[in-house]
């Protein structure tokens, strides 16, 4: 997601936490309310019943909501994670059901766009392409993964309710590559600890920088805590830290460029006429066996291939030959937000290309704001606010963060592609599943694709990695046709994912 700064206190006023049920977590008893104002209840939790009809199957539940801590090297609490935890109430023996633990990104994003926007068991008011409508709030979401595995959906520090709570504590012991994963996998140990699922087929779901995070949590799981996963689910990946740079990094955007152009019918008429999956395969061959060849030879390529390049991307892009010659047959990101539009006076969004936006004046070489942004906190930031206070009965005066402040970011040695690549190889049960969206220009579904290629140099892994796309952007889930279509693939990932009873892990 896009980065955002937001100033916010370490010290957070609570009040009046309803506690309809309480487990094992230290609370308040005989269901009164946490009375300590000002002080951030770092192990506290409420659970509600609820049921929801996924697939035609009334589906009865467990939420809870609530934090655990996480403890300096004395076992001080230093910081409070916030979590909403769902559990299917008619399954006693949790030895064979699957756990999905889910993330979003940022880096300094909550947990809430796919908790109540994809797998989790309600769903946000919108409408069948993802806009905002409104009354706000929310509703059942029959196509959530509930019915074939509980979810914990997880608030990093600084995100949602999430915060610090010794002010003693610098950020920089949370706001990195690897700091985040480290806590974060410590965090993971003790909820399965405390929720008794430790027998539990296993998966991780990250979304954006959650992609980033679950890929370096699945080898640090495995290395740090010894818990051994099923399946790592990656929904718009981000680069994890593989290199692209130079001609590669300049010609692997041009596909995204294409399924953008076709969606808002900017090229010719006979590519327009075509499916988008069978349009896009020809564009993706281009890139890789004639653009980045000609990209090499930066400056000294002559003349004549030159202007057939710049004609071809012309073609493939709706972007004008001069646009692209002007730039060296590298049009950045921005640029092309910027000027597929331009002369019908919009812009297109940057997670989702498919919304539209009007900035201060026509000219300029990137917009002056993300059109699908500003969408996507319309509709979720009241519901989720609504949500977790109506519904989950979980009662604080604290802000959700929708973005938390988590700068400055330590983005050096991101080595997490390679991390994955090491947990899938040394656990053979492990399997991946990326989804991405055709219209996503933040995480383009391209770049994912090259990813997965060299994710595994090797190729004798190849066999347990799998890449999804989908007519729709970043949170490919908000179309609601993707919604169903994603979901069911989901289910068919965790199924196939978990080894028959008795079967060994070995190559």
């Amino acid at each position: 997601m896009k980065k955002i700064f937001t100033s916010i206190a370490f010290t957070c006023l609570i009040s009046g936490f309803a506690i309809a049920q309480q487990h094992e977590e230290p609370a308040a008893k005989n269901n009164q309310p946490i009375t300590k104002s000002r002080v951030l209840q770092v192990d506290s939790s409420v659970t509600t019943k609820h049921t929801v009809t996924i697939k035609g199957k009334v589906i009865p539940y467990s939420a809870t909501a609530g934090t655990m801590p996480i403890w300096d090297e004395d076992g001080r609490p230093v910081a409070g994670v916030f979590y909403t935890y769902y559990e299917r109430d008619d399954i006693a023996d949790k030895s064979n059901r699957p756990l999905v633990i889910s993330f979003n990104g940022g880096p300094g994003t909550p947990s809430v766009w796919m908790e109540i926007g994809y797998t989790g068991p309600r769903l946000l008011n919108i409408d069948d392409e993802g806009y905002p409508v409104q009354p706000y709030g929310i509703s059942e979401n029959k196509n959530s993964i509930l019915d074939v595995a509980d979810i914990v959906y997880i608030d990093p520090v600084n995100t949602g309710y999430s915060r610090i709570v010794n002010k003693e504590t610098p950020g920089s012991k949370f706001y990195g590559v690897n700091e985040d994963i480290k806590y974060l996998a410590e965090w993971i140990n003790t909820f399965v600890t405390r929720k008794n699922r430790w027998a539990s087929p296993k998966f991780l779901i990250g979304e954006s920088y959650g992609t980033t995070r679950v890929s370096g949590l699945a080898l640090e799981l495995q290395e740090a805590q010894w818990m051994y996963l099923n399946g790592v689910i990656l929904v718009s990946p981000t680069d994890l830290g593989i290199e692209r740079s130079g001609p590669v990094q300049a010609a692997l955007k041009l596909p995204y460029f294409a399924a953008t152009a076709w969606y808002h019918k900017a090229l010719a008429a006979d590519l327009q006429q075509k499916e988008l999956t069978d349009f896009l395969p020809e564009v993706e061959n281009f890139t890789i066996n004639e653009l980045i060849p000609a990209l090499s030879r930066g400056g000294f390529i002559d003349d004549a291939q030159r202007m057939a390049m710049a004609a071809k991307m012309a073609r493939y892009s709706g972007l004008s030959e001069k646009v692209i010659l002007d730039n060296n047959l590298d049009v950045s990101y921005d640029l092309f937000w910027k000027e597929l539009l331009r002369d019908k006076g919009f812009t297109i969004g940057r997670l989702d290309s498919r919304y539209k936006g009007i900035d201060r004046q026509t000219s300029g070489v990137s917009p002056d704001y993300n059109a699908e942004l500003s969408a996507w906190l319309h509709a979720f930031t009241p519901a989720i606010n609504i949500y977790l206070r109506n519904d989950l009965n979980y009662k604080t005066d604290l802000k959700y963060n929708m973005f938390g402040n988590v700068w400055p970011w330590d983005d050096k040695n991101d080595h997490t592609g390679e991390n994955l690549r090491q947990a899938i190889a040394q656990n053979p049960s492990l399997h991946l599943l990326i989804q991405s969206g055709y219209f996503d220009g933040a995480c383009d579904y391209f770049n994912a694709k090259y990813s997965l290629w060299q994710l595994d140099p090797s190729g004798r892994l190849k066999d347990r990695l799998k890449w999804e796309g989908y007519k729709s952007g970043h949170m490919m889930y908000l179309r609601k046709e993707d919604l169903s279509i994603a979901t069911e693939n989901l289910r068919k990932f965790i199924e196939e994912s978990i080894p028959k009873a008795g079967q060994p892990s070995k190559y």
